[in-house]
């Protein structure tokens, strides 16, 4: 399964916009891991653990996780969806991230162990 990208543009520059809420649901989720930073790129905000990237945010698309290679079959398994996007050109593009499973941003302890898990593997 795949998701498609939508972004939400702030009518001032053209940039992705990001609430204040969005963004403190975020860190919050994950603040059971050590040294996580943010950063606004691509777009959306990227979460990292010891500078490796772990997970972003795109605007509308909720906390998608990194998803390497030896990590694709478990979120697949747990049944994540893949984001992609479709190019100016039409062609549609697939990220490397993922959904997190179902009931993950309920639960702080759950979310974490999938960072984890996706750490692992970056």
């Amino acid at each position: 399964d795949q998701i498609q990208g939508r972004r939400r543009l702030d009518d001032r520059d053209g940039e992705v916009s990001l609430t204040a809420e969005e963004i403190a649901f975020a860190t919050e989720l994950f603040s059971g891991l050590d040294a996580v930073t943010t950063r606004r790129m691509m777009g959306s905000l990227c979460l990292y653990q010891d500078g490796t990237i772990f997970a972003m945010v795109p605007t509308e698309l909720g906390i998608l996780i990194k998803g390497a290679p030896g990590f694709v079959p478990m979120v697949q398994a747990a049944g994540c969806e893949q984001w992609t996007y479709t190019r100016d050109t039409g062609k549609s593009s697939s990220m490397p991230y993922w959904t997190l499973p179902e009931g993950t941003q309920d639960d702080p302890d759950v979310a974490c162990d999938w960072a984890r898990r996706a750490l692992a593997h970056l």
